[in-house]
């Protein structure tokens, strides 16, 4: 008998803290880079989002009836340790929506670190700055004292490799590539202090990374292209994960790093810290594969899903085998399957998948409906090509895709809708902020119910 999704699948939905929760000066919190950046013209800030912070409570009935089993989100740094000291207020907020949570059976997945940098930490040199990775161990330490023996399932940093390679597309400033991962070592290391220091205290659970992993296609047979899609998969995947896994950086990454002079600066204590804190686990984010061809022009060029180029190593090419979103992104269900596999077969590890969706202009009818088909077609394809990952032999054991509820996009606002609940707020007016079932919550809700696909 074929295998399917074990009777404990953790059927779920993600968030992020930043674009969900809104109250941004609420209760003690203090700003975050996301609070004081230059928004993109004609979307929206992230000061009210969809007030999640005041609305959590009706927020999680719907999760309830939609019937996740878990509910992945992130906690805001600035709102739990503003200006480095712990604010009772923020403690309080993800108190009681992790006891919500738990009440309603519903299993919390907490990211510790969701692109929402401390703006005084940002001011001081940010990632760049060394003292940040013991700032950063001293927030996960008093998270873990709050809340570590509720929260199972623990992620360090969200799409570390986008804010490495593409950083200016989600918010943060424009640097170099030697400034860039200097930031992205200093990262390795927190995350791995920080794995350590949740391995000796004995918690009950998991911890793990959270990057965006995209399999590499070769553009063609030419050996040019294959060596190509390896060091792009180097790059772009195997650096952040070999770190993670293995405690030590890939061999064709580094080479890479030192041929265009960004290899950053590595002390043997870092060596340490990084072969001493290593995951139990990998949380992925899966939106789509990537093309490469050999590249032989002067200039790099970097975007945030249909990738980059180096010279001497790799540019990204069109597949044209892939259709698009509205927005641009490829669509790649199989590619989905072929990812999992592969980092199985890399790691060994259990994996879960923490964002998979697409966005898209939804609709909102007279009679206040929301038909979303296209979304559903979507992750229809993507859960059957999980299905047979997991028949392959792959030990997926969630799958949460973006979004729960509506959010703000980080780049194009509230134009760009992914959630299975549709929140009735523009980008120019706030409306009420009503909820509405979309139909893909009807449809979702049926999936976990029967824990597949039955129609």
């Amino acid at each position: 008998m074929a295998k399917t999704f074990p009777e404990n699948f953790l059927w779920g939905a993600s968030t992020s803290a930043y674009q969900v929760e809104g109250g941004w000066n609420a209760d003690g919190k203090g700003p975050s880079v996301q609070d004081v950046k230059d928004i993109p013209a004609g979307t929206t800030d992230f000061k009210v989002a969809v007030d999640h912070y005041h609305r959590f409570a009706e927020d999680v009935k719907l999760f309830k009836e939609l019937g996740l089993k878990a509910y992945r989100f992130s906690i805001a740094w600035s709102r739990v340790m503003p200006n480095g000291k712990v604010n009772p207020e923020g403690i309080k907020f993800y108190r009681n929506l992790i006891n919500l949570l738990k009440e309603n059976q519903i299993e919390p997945i907490v990211t510790v670190f969701h692109f929402d940098l401390p703006a005084e930490i940002d001011q001081a040199g940010g990632w760049e700055n060394r003292e940040t990775i013991q700032q950063f161990a001293d927030y996960c330490d008093v998270l873990f004292e709050n809340f570590g023996q509720d929260v199972k399932y623990w992620q360090t940093i969200n799409e570390q490799n986008v804010m490495a390679l593409a950083g200016s597309v989600i918010g943060t400033s424009q640097k170099s590539m030697r400034e860039k991962f200097q930031e992205n070592h200093h990262m390795l290391v927190a995350q791995a202090l920080v794995t350590k220091h949740y391995h000796e205290q004995g918690y009950p659970g998991k911890i793990g990374p959270a990057p965006n992993i995209a399999s590499v296609y070769a553009a063609s047979d030419r050996p040019a292209d294959q060596l190509a899609a390896l060091n792009m998969s180097a790059l772009r995947n195997w650096l952040f994960l070999d770190v993670a896994v293995y405690g030590r950086y890939n061999h064709n990454a580094w080479h890479i790093l030192e041929s265009i002079g960004a290899a950053p600066v590595v002390t043997e204590t870092d060596r340490e810290i990084l072969a001493a804190g290593t995951c139990d686990y990998i949380a992925f984010n899966y939106y789509n594969t990537m093309t490469v061809a050999a590249y032989f022009a002067k200039e790099n060029q970097i975007d945030q899903q249909s990738g980059f180029g180096i010279p001497g190593f790799f540019q990204t090419v069109t597949n044209e085998h892939l259709p698009l979103t509205e927005f641009g992104w490829p669509i790649d269900p199989q590619g989905f399957r072929f990812t999992l596999n592969e980092i199985y077969s890399r790691y060994h590890l259990p994996v879960l998948i923490t964002e998979n969706g697409i966005g898209a202009h939804d609709e909102l009818t007279e009679d206040h409906q929301i038909h979303d088909q296209y979304r559903i077609d979507y992750l229809k394809q993507h859960i059957q090509q999980m299905e047979l990952a997991i028949q392959d032999g792959v030990e997926v054991i969630g799958y949460c895709p973006w979004s729960a509820i509506d959010l703000i996009s980080t780049h194009e606002g509230m134009r760009k809708r992914y959630g299975f609940i549709y929140v009735n707020r523009t980008d120019d007016e706030l409306k009420d902020l009503a909820r509405y079932k979309k139909d893909s919550f009807n449809w979702y809700q049926r999936v976990i119910e029967h824990n597949g696909i039955v129609d």
